[in-house]
């Protein structure tokens, strides 16, 4: 357990310092594009949808509805864009995951340094937005702080399955399917910006398996002070299914193109 956590810590250090090199590009993907995303719909948009009521969205305003869906739905895209292109060039590219293999480091070592700082990367991108949420008012309650762990949480059950996939891929080409059919529709069917009940049973149903739903429905009852508890479990586990399922998966992509 200790020789893990030090396997961790080193690969953290390696990850930060390359981060500190290539910060400046993430700006306008992590930061200000869900600003933008969060001042147009949810004040520009949402100041025509208030003027109708807001009986349908639980009585909250528009902007208050949506800020707890568009967190974790950007720590869903933060997380996919770090376990896709990344993963690839460490394994085919530049190569450097085989770099680590050649010290004491063992893939599942260089899995959770991966995952790692892919959750720093999460974090750090939604304890800012969460910031911005609170200074516009988006959120109805103090539990509402507690959706930047589930905000974590939906990351690593995106990024783990998503990094076993690339783990497997012999090029590039694949990462577009990952984005059209599956960031996309789970970005516009996952209760973010309207509730799923209003879609038809078929697409409803389609929407409550993804686990960005989960994350949406989780940090909006935290956010606005209604939890259910029972479903709020069922939240957590369900992430917490993918975060592992994924992480196993992911290990064995890893081993198999490391080692062999």
């Amino acid at each position: 357990m200790a020789l893990a956590l030090e396997n961790g810590r080193r690969q953290f250090d390696y990850w930060l310092t390359v981060y500190k090199r290539t910060w400046k590009g993430t700006l306008i993907s992590s930061f200000l594009l869900p600003l933008l995303y969060l001042a147009a719909m949810g004040i520009g948009l949402g100041s025509f949808v208030d003027r109708n009521g807001t009986g349908a969205l639980g009585g909250v305003s528009y902007l208050q509805f949506i800020a707890p869906g568009l967190l974790a739905a950007t720590a869903l895209q933060v997380a996919v864009g770090e376990a896709t292109y990344p993963v690839m060039s460490g394994l085919k590219w530049q190569k450097f995951f085989h770099s680590m293999i050649a010290t004491p480091l063992r893939p599942v070592d260089v899995v959770g340094g991966q995952l790692g700082f892919i959750a720093f990367r999460v974090g750090s991108t939604c304890a800012v937005f969460l910031a911005v949420i609170a200074v516009f008012g988006g959120l109805e309650s103090p539990l509402g702080v507690l959706a930047l762990p589930v905000a974590l949480l939906v990351g690593m059950a995106a990024a783990a399955p998503v990094a076993a996939v690339a783990s497997r891929l012999e090029n590039d080409s694949g990462f577009a399917m990952i984005f059209r059919f599956g960031v996309i529709p789970a970005f516009l069917f996952s209760g973010a910006f309207f509730p799923v009940s209003q879609l038809p049973n078929w697409i409803e149903w389609l929407a409550y398996l993804s686990p960005l739903w989960h994350g949406v429905a989780l940090s909006r009852d935290l956010a606005m002070g209604t939890i259910n508890p029972p479903l709020a479990l069922l939240n957590v586990v369900y992430l917490l299914t993918w975060f592992a399922v994924g992480t196993w998966f992911a290990v064995r992509g890893f081993t198999k193109r490391l080692v062999g």
